[in-house]
């Protein structure tokens, strides 16, 4: 018997009974007693309101005589649950085990007919890293990096934190206020704000080696950061006017720190302003080929020489 019906079987016989014990979980499952315990535990996180009495005699009952609720699906809530699914395969998200026992628990909860609708949506529908060849429901293989689960479980916990990562042959250690966890061209990253050079920071998931709290000796509050960080933005050095089809290739991909300002009410029109660090070599590499990405739809009101030599380079390379 698998997990999730056990899990689900169990909760029918609770249900059904005004109290029980470890022991007779154990000998009408026919289970152990640390699978019974766990089961329970499980069961209580689901939301069934437990009780535990103490003593030689003591168990469990259902608080009040509560029940769980019945959990209902509409046709289209599932299939918008299974596409959610289907849409974030191999996209190295946090939780995958958590994720691969969701996708079961619905499978278990919805009718033979919806699982036929399911499997043929899997076999049609194709997204970004998805297999044709494998149309599996419950193939879900994308772990993530072993260390973006514990960073999310202290950032609910706190945002100081002490990290370390490995910088080419080095080992460094940051102590850190986070600000954000973003993912970029498939690379999970972390913006914060250095407590002890009062800088921002970006570090790469994929380089971390440990993690931990941070005590700092004197708290700091995201909006006293926010203020100094505000203080040290560079002057803006590029401007560039967008029209429909820039827009379009914009919002196909952008680097994360670049924003729109639409210029006019159908928004067919926008600018970009930003700073791009020009003695940065992989920046201006990225920014050069971004704006070759946009095309030919854009005007520039103010760009750096670098760039301009770069993206003049770059088309001589085509236009000889």
């Amino acid at each position: 018997m698998k997990k999730v019906e056990r899990i689900n079987i169990i909760m029918r016989y609770i249900n059904n009974r005004a109290h029980f014990t470890i022991s007779e979980i154990m000998r009408e499952f026919n289970i152990s007693r640390s699978t019974a315990i766990r089961d329970i535990r499980e069961i209580e996180a689901m939301g069934m309101p437990l009780v535990a009495e103490v003593g030689r005699d003591g168990g469990y009952f259902v608080m009040n005589n509560s029940v769980l609720p019945t959990v209902r699906f509409t046709d289209n809530e599932i299939k918008a649950l299974f596409l959610a699914f289907m849409a974030t395969r191999n996209q190295q998200l946090p939780y995958l085990k958590s994720r691969q026992s969701l996708t079961e628990k619905l499978l278990g909860l919805i009718s033979k007919n919806q699982q036929d609708d399911l499997v043929l949506l899997n076999q049609i529908l194709l997204f970004e890293g998805t297999n044709p060849h494998n149309p599996d429901l419950l193939d879900l293989s994308d772990l993530p990096h072993p260390m973006l689960e514990k960073l999310i479980q202290l950032l609910l916990i706190e945002s100081s934190l002490l990290v370390t990562v490995q910088e080419e042959r080095e080992i460094k250690s940051y102590p850190i206020y986070l600000l954000h966890l973003y993912r970029e061209k498939s690379l999970w990253i972390i913006e914060g704000f250095d407590l002890e050079e009062e800088k921002r920071r970006i570090l790469s998931v994929d380089n971390l080696t440990h993690i931990e709290t941070f005590p700092a000796k004197k708290k700091v509050s995201k909006k006293k950061i926010l203020e100094k960080l505000s203080k040290q933005e560079e002057m803006i050095n590029l401007v560039l006017e967008l029209g429909p089809k820039a827009i379009a290739q914009f919002k196909k991909y952008h680097p994360l720190k670049l924003s729109l300002s639409y210029t006019n009410p159908y928004q067919t029109t926008a600018i970009i302003k930003t700073f791009i660090n020009v003695h940065h070599a992989e920046e201006l590499t990225e920014i050069t080929n971004w704006l070759l990405f946009l095309g030919g739809d854009i005007q520039v009101k103010e760009m750096p020489e670098e760039i301009l030599a770069g993206v003049q380079e770059r088309l001589s390379l085509f236009c000889p």
